[in-house]
This record gives structure tokens, C-alpha cells and sequence, in this order.
């Protein structure tokens, strides 16, 4: 299933025990209404609480062998309007929506207009300074490629290596997207790359800082955690 939600009336992707306001937890009782029966289903990936969603993908086995986009259908007919199944699929049994992954890009964005734009409010960063382009992206080129992102999480994690495939820093009238492509992201990691490469774009720290934050796997080192509303993920890729 490819999903898209709006994140902000939820406490994230995962299931929580005992607590029905996650993004999962609403699939799955739709799921298991529809089956008769008990589903769980497994993401690609976690967000956290008020992070969107473009391109989610998750997978789930049936018993029942309903065609795939009457599925579609029926689920979003239950769900709330801020979860949508943009596709359903049938699969091989060997697919994994999370292993089987090769990227996933996350966009982050941010509104540097004086006054928020009323109707993107909810899913833009509003953050009216002015940001030098050419000093955040060099930085991400430094942060491009493959290291240990140690720094750039809230959780002590044993293996924090990660490859980041690109980061893509444009502007579309008064906002400002960045993009990032990686084979994986750590517990906050691209919400605190966004907030280092803000920083450096303001001036408070310089591209180069980014180098020793590799090399120390210190938090403190790196920028603030960039508010949760800006970030969407919006797409997961496969071979």
C-alpha cells in the first residue's frame, strides 16, 4: 500500500499500545474490520508525531483475496480524510516495504516570508531570516555520502551509518525545499539536518562544522531539531 496523511492529529506512524491515535493503528483496525480477523501491517519506516506523508509504503497478508484497488476503496471509505491508500498492489511474498527499500527522500519546508502563508501554515516551517544558499549547500555536500550520522540523532544507536544519496536545496517563491535522499535516516536525523543546515545558512555555525560533528558523535555539535509540521516524507524506492 502507498499511503499519504496529514500527520498533525497523530502521535506518529507506530503502534502504541493502548493508544489509537497513531497512523498505523487507524490502518490496521480498517484492515482487520475489512478481514474479519486481527492485521497488522508493517511500514517502511517510522515518523514521528506531526510528520506528513506523500509516498509511505507499507505492506500486509491477507487471507481474503479481495482485488487490490476495490481494496483501495473500500479502506478509504472507512478511514478519516486525513489518511488516504493511494494504491494497493499485490506483491511476492518475499517483499519487505521496509528491507526491500533502496532510498527514501524527505522533504523539509520552510516559509521565510514575514507572516505565514495561511494555507501552508500547517506544513511549512515558518522561519523569516535571511539564509545564505551557497554556504548550505556546502555543507550538504559534506553531508553527502556515506558516514556515521551519530550527531545528527536523539537516540544512541550501535549502528549509525548512513549513505546519503543527494541533498537538493531549492526555492519556490518565498519557501524554501530542502530535499533529502538516503538509504536510511536514524531518529531524527534529516529534522536535525534541516535544523544544521539552517544554522549554517544563518551563519551560526559554518559548512565546514558539519566535518567534526562526523567525528565525534555528539549531539551538541550539530543544529537544533527542526519542528516536526515541515518535514513529509515523499517517496520510498524500490528496485
Amino acid at each position: 500500500m502507498t499511503i499519504a496523511y496529514d500527520g498533525g492529529g497523530y502521535k506518529g506512524w507506530q503502534r502504541l499500545t493502548n493508544e489509537p491515535g497513531t497512523i498505523q493503528g487507524t490502518i490496521e483496525r480498517m484492515l482487520s474490520e475489512i478481514e474479519g480477523s486481527p492485521v497488522k501491517i508493517s511500514g517502511s519506516g517510522r515518523t514521528d508525531a506531526g510528520v506528513h506523508a506523500k509516498g509511505q509504503v507499507a505492506h500486509v497478508f491477507l487471507k481474503t483475496n479481495e482485488d487490490p484497488e476495490l481494496l483501495r476503496q473500500e479502506l478509504n471509505r472507512m478511514l478519516p480524510e486525513d489518511i488516504r491508500i493511494c494504491r494497493v498492489e499485490s506483491v511476492s511474498q518475499s517483499f519487505h516495504s521496509r528491507y526491500s527499500a533502496v532510498s527514501k527522500v524527505y522533504e523539509y519546508r520552510i516559509d521565510q516570508r514575514s507572516r505565514a502563508d495561511v494555507f501552508t501554515r500547517k506544513y511549512c516551517y515558518h522561519r523569516p531570516v535571511h539564509l545564505d544558499l551557497d554556504r548550505m549547500r556546502q555543507a550538504a555536500d559534506h553531508l553527502t555520502g556515506t558516514h556515521d550520522f551519530g550527531s545528527f540523532t536523539d537516540n544512541k544507536e550501535a549502528d549509525s551509518v548512513r549513505t546519503i544519496f543527494s541533498i537538493d536545496i531549492k526555492k519556490e517563491n518565498e519557501k524554501l525545499v530542502l530535499a533529502f535522499c538516503g538509504d536510511g535516516f536514524l531518529y531524527h536525523m534529516v529534522r536535525i539536518l534541516a535544523g544544521t543546515l539552517l544554522e549554517v545558512g544563518e551563519g551560526i555555525r559554518t559548512p565546514e562544522s558539519v566535518l567534526e560533528a562526523f567525528h565525534h558523535r555528539d549531539r551538541s555539535l550539530t543544529g537544533f531539531l527542526a519542528p516536526a509540521h515541515g518535514l513529509c516524507l515523499r517517496e520510498v524506492n524500490y528496485k
